[in-house]
């Protein structure tokens, strides 16, 4: 953990809010821009960790620009995509490119405990910044970098997108309509849970130099977290050599366990098992019907396909034809898994989700209220912080160069003069 007198001081820039997380005191340089990186290092700010966001003075973090836009007083617009993905942080600039700037990110490493940068593999090193050099400037860093393909093997210099983990991790080959072509998930899943498993491989790195003093390199790959998203896909291959293709909305083998339409639009119906079976049979189809398709109680039976197809189906699509999905949770969503096919309108307005704080509202002095999603995770003691402000570009530049590295006023001067921050 960084000393006393450096967690003070940062302690005293921002104006977010000051309730201690359960990462408090921790301290991480974000030196990333759209998706992987900032999202993982904003779950780390959401749980009380201080964030500052280091951006290039002359190309900052394009997602600035990204839709949609917030108009007020401001001189540009601006994002609720990056503000969603970068509250709670500090905002310094850094040309990267200029000695100063090298300098200032190695003056900010010492008194760090993580960065995190999303480059293509390569980069940093290039720069004259990478892990090796880090590390001499402070042994306890725990240095993260999210790329497409990671930091080894045959794609490691690959440029890459989501869609690139999307495609070679296996995923989009089976997502789609059954016999259609392959379909992209419809979400950034490869960024997203690259910085889910960054933030998981951050907390343990953090735990071993707590322990040790030892820093490491925390490498994530895009390609490697998709493929842990494919459920039974690679035991099904490497164990029978079956290659999944698109379904649609069924599963592979657990039936029923997909979409089904109602009246006003679809729900989710799973009452695969025995027990949600013979449930739903009386509550949907009235006092003896599972008696009557007795035949029908053993989950293996209505496994089958063809059984599943000729018989199943077509008496859940009965049962919901003419119900509302309202009509369909209220009768039996506290008994079998069903649930309506909710569209964002819906989801925000969702009184679970309310209940469950997961949509934030936060103001911006000149533009108003942004509202974005809260955090999924829940502590009792020291509950998540999800209500700050993402920074302007370089807004804590000079609090951060005086008051923590001890620039003096003419050392921030010139560097601004010279381009540096």
């Amino acid at each position: 953990m960084i000393d006393e007198q450096t967690r003070s001081l940062l302690a005293g820039i921002g104006g977010f809010d000051p309730t201690p997380g359960a990462l408090a005191g921790v301290v991480v340089v974000d030196v990333t821009r759209v998706v992987a990186g900032p999202y993982c290092a904003m779950i780390l700010a959401d749980l009380g960790a201080t964030v500052i966001k280091v951006e290039n003075p002359d190309d900052p973090d394009y997602t600035r620009t990204f839709p949609p836009l917030l108009t007020g007083e401001g001189s540009e617009p601006l994002s609720g995509f990056f503000a969603q993905y970068n509250r709670n942080k500090l905002g310094v600039t850094a040309n990267l490119r200029t000695a100063e700037g090298r300098e200032l990110l190695e003056r900010l490493v010492a008194r760090t405990d993580v960065l995190i940068e999303n480059f293509r593999p390569g980069t940093m090193e290039r720069l004259g910044v990478g892990p090796d050099r880090l590390r001499e400037a402070n042994p306890r860093l725990v240095y993260a970098a999210l790329s497409g393909y990671g930091q080894h093997g045959p794609y490691r210099g690959r440029p890459a997108y989501d869609n690139s983990a999307q495609a070679t991790g296996g995923l989009w080959s089976m997502n789609g309509p059954a016999g259609g072509p392959p379909t992209r998930v419809g979400t950034i899943i490869g960024d997203l849970a690259a910085s889910l498993y960054g933030a998981i491989g951050v907390l343990a790195a953090l735990r071993h130099a707590e322990r040790t003093g030892e820093g490491q390199l925390v490498d994530i790959s895009q390609q490697d977290s998709v493929v842990t998203l494919t459920e039974n896909a690679v035991v099904a291959y490497t164990t029978e050599g079956t290659v999944p293709e698109p379904l649609g909305n069924a599963h592979p083998f657990v039936r029923p366990y997909e979409l089904f339409p109602c009246r006003d639009g679809h729900v989710f119906f799973g009452g695969y098992t025995d027990k949600f079976w013979r449930i739903s049979c009386e509550v949907f189809g009235g006092e003896g019907t599972a008696d009557a398709h007795a035949d029908l109680s053993d989950m293996a039976t209505r496994f089958d396909p063809d059984v599943y197809r000729d018989r199943v189906r077509p008496m859940v699509e009965g049962w919901f034809r003419d119900r509302t999905k309202a009509e369909l949770e209220a009768l039996a969503g506290d008994l079998v898994p069903l649930s309506a096919v909710k569209d964002i309108g819906e989801v925000v307005d969702d009184p679970q989700i309310a209940a469950r704080d997961m949509i934030v509202e936060t103001e911006y002095d000149g533009y108003g209220a942004l509202r974005t999603f809260g955090s999924p995770v829940k502590l009792d003691v020291t509950p998540p912080r999800t209500r700050g402000r993402a920074p302007a570009t370089g807004a804590h530049t000079a609090e951060v160069l005086a008051d923590v590295l001890g620039y003096s006023a003419a050392e921030i001067d010139a560097m601004r003069q010279a381009g540096a921050i």
